[in-house]
């Protein structure tokens, strides 16, 4: 299977706080403000750690139906939320916790082999291994 890359871009102008941003996917299906209340307050518009829960969210339940397939089962319907947790731990503002809560209607399966596919698909999926991925930075002051 070939390598590919998706893109999204972040805009921001002013100060952490007082400033504002706006952030787009490459597919056009993301294209939002954010900005500090957002983030942190009750503002309207996305954030950060919301946009690492739904990527996450989407990603595992994908990964949960090509585990299900794999053992002979099909998926009638799974649901998932990803609750990310957000901390101020020593020395800046951290993810500190993100849990998983999905369900699913699967005949044939009993609980024990959905908790396995669950597990799997929590450790296979790519945003979950993203997460622990290599990262580098190329930053150019113009």
């Amino acid at each position: 299977m070939p390598t590919f890359t998706r893109n999204a871009s972040a805009k921001w102008n002013g100060t952490g706080k007082e400033g504002k941003g706006w952030v787009a996917g490459e597919s056009k299906a993301l294209d939002t403000q954010y900005n500090w209340n957002n983030r942190f307050g009750e503002g309207s518009g996305t954030n950060p750690e919301e946009l690492v829960a739904a990527a996450h969210a989407a990603c595992f339940t994908m990964k949960l139906a090509f585990v299900l397939d794999g053992m002979g089962a099909t998926a009638e319907e799974l649901n998932t939320t990803s609750k990310v947790t957000t901390d101020k731990a020593p020395g800046d503002w951290t993810i500190t916790k993100i849990h998983i809560v999905t369900t699913g209607k699967v005949p044939g399966i009993d609980q024990a082999k959905f908790q396995e596919a669950a597990e799997n698909a929590k450790a296979n999926c790519p945003i979950s291994r993203a997460l622990k991925a290599e990262m580098t930075v190329d930053a150019k002051l113009v």
